[in-house]
């Protein structure tokens, strides 16, 4: 279950970029998921609830957008998906194809609490 570790990462990447006096005021984090990318949506959520349980982390939100598996034809120029995951054009039938989306793993943003100032 490469999942947990995944899970990990993230929750390093996250202390990597925000300040550890506002970990607390972490409220979510926005994970680009590529369909092919060989992980689990569920898996990874359940992973790192886990982990942030007994954390800073506690309650925050990781909302995942998965992005489907597309591939540009270099033979007819079409530009087509599929749930596979196969390097195949959908319109000719070609394998000369470059992969366009489907592969990606990456925080596209953390989402902070608002605080208000007091005076």
């Amino acid at each position: 279950m490469h999942e947990l570790s995944v899970a990990q990462n993230i929750i390093e990447i996250i202390q990597q970029s925000v300040p550890e006096r506002s970990w607390n005021l972490v409220r979510a984090v926005r994970v680009e998921l590529g369909a092919m990318a060989g992980i689990v949506p569920d898996s990874l959520k359940f992973s790192f609830e886990a982990i942030t349980e007994e954390s800073a982390f506690r309650g925050t939100q990781l909302i995942i957008e998965c992005i489907p598996f597309r591939i540009h034809c270099c033979s007819c120029s079409a530009d087509t998906e599929n749930e596979d995951g196969f390097a195949v054009c959908g319109e000719c039938g070609s394998t000369e194809v470059k992969i366009l989306t489907g592969t990606e793993l990456r925080i596209k943003n953390i989402e902070l609490e608002e605080t208000a100032e007091v005076s």
